[in-house]
């Protein structure tokens, strides 16, 4: 293996994790923190931005951190490094959930560098879709990008078993809209039109007035009686899209990463064919539900998220905590 200097290995690290603040997190709270001790990067997840009454065992803010270690893999490969991970390397601290060592050096493969190119272009979307059908071999794809990370990604194609799902997502959303302290924690990510802030949802990634899918699949409501939103063409389209559930065969702490590692992985590669996804969580987020949903309509695996996946024009801008945010720097060693 060839010695880095300590400009490279510092150049490699700042791009390592300036790719993982890209990835998709529930609200967008981006709730990890990286630490770095010579050629090893340290994940962690910072506890100050799980949602406490939406995700009280942190199965989302784990999920959320495993995309961020999937950016953290793809940047080091582009860079020519292969990744050593560790996942949850030290059970007496819970909240490290992975250490990422600079390898040996490899080539990229073209596979990569695809992935690699779509993860500042990646968005979540949060309407409905033009009525093109994603073709059934994107779905296998993506399917296969599931598998590669020990997940499964389903696509649901019993018209009984969509309406099952986004019932079961109005009606969580329904109740949850009712229940004021998990509001406020919700819209606590919430930002007003021009915010500064570099985290929570942008007025400007959710439509004004949502159109209804169908059948329909209830969104956050994010604006809470406020006139936020944004009436742009992309949000006009009212087709469901693709319904598709990822699931994993258990349901522990290294599943919840191994499921945002699955997820993120699916998201560029759908992305590199202009394919965009919308998440649903409000009925994962229900204990009776989520367990209704996996033996009921999932044979048993765990659901880690439900998605909707379509083609939309959506252009929007995200936003992102500058690395500093998140950064701590021993220095090389």
């Amino acid at each position: 293996m060839v010695a880095r200097t300590n400009e490279e290995i510092t150049s490699a690290i700042h791009t390592a994790v300036q790719a993982a603040v890209w990835a998709p997190s529930v609200h967008n709270t981006q709730p990890w923190s990286f630490t770095v001790d010579g050629e090893e990067i340290a994940l962690r997840a910072d506890s100050e931005r799980k949602l406490r009454l939406g995700d009280p065992e942190g199965r989302e803010m784990l999920i959320s951190c495993g995309a961020a270690l999937m950016n953290v893999r793809l940047a080091l490969r582009v860079l020519g490094c292969e990744p050593q991970v560790r996942v949850l390397p030290d059970p007496d601290r819970p909240a490290l959930l992975a250490t990422v060592r600079m390898g040996a050096t490899v080539a990229p493969d073209e596979h990569t560098r695809l992935l690699h190119a779509e993860i500042e272009r990646r968005r979540t979307h949060r309407a409905g879709f033009a009525e093109v059908p994603v073709a059934d071999r994107l779905i296998e794809a993506f399917a296969c990008q599931a598998n590669a990370e020990r997940a499964r990604l389903t696509p649901v194609r019993s018209e009984a078993a969509v309406r099952v799902l986004a019932a079961l997502t109005c009606a969580a959303e329904d109740v949850q809209s009712q229940d004021r302290l998990f509001t406020l924690e919700m819209i606590r990510w919430a930002q007003p039109p021009g915010s500064p802030r570099k985290d929570g949802v942008p007025a400007r990634a959710y439509p004004r007035e949502p159109r209804r899918t169908h059948p329909h699949f209830a969104q956050r409501d994010y604006a809470h009686g406020h006139p936020w939103g944004d009436d742009a063409d992309q949000f006009h389209s009212t087709f469901t899209g693709t319904v598709a559930v990822l699931t994993t065969p258990g349901d522990s702490r290294e599943d919840w990463i191994a499921a945002g590692q699955a997820l993120q992985r699916v998201l560029l590669h759908a992305s590199a064919y202009d394919v965009s996804a919308a998440f649903h969580t409000q009925a994962l987020e229900m204990f009776h539900l989520r367990e209704f949903l996996r033996q009921e309509l999932l044979s048993g695996e765990h659901p880690q998220m439900i998605m909707r996946l379509g083609f939309t024009s959506d252009e929007s801008e995200g936003v992102r905590r500058p690395v500093t945010d998140v950064l701590e720097e021993d220095g090389p060693g």
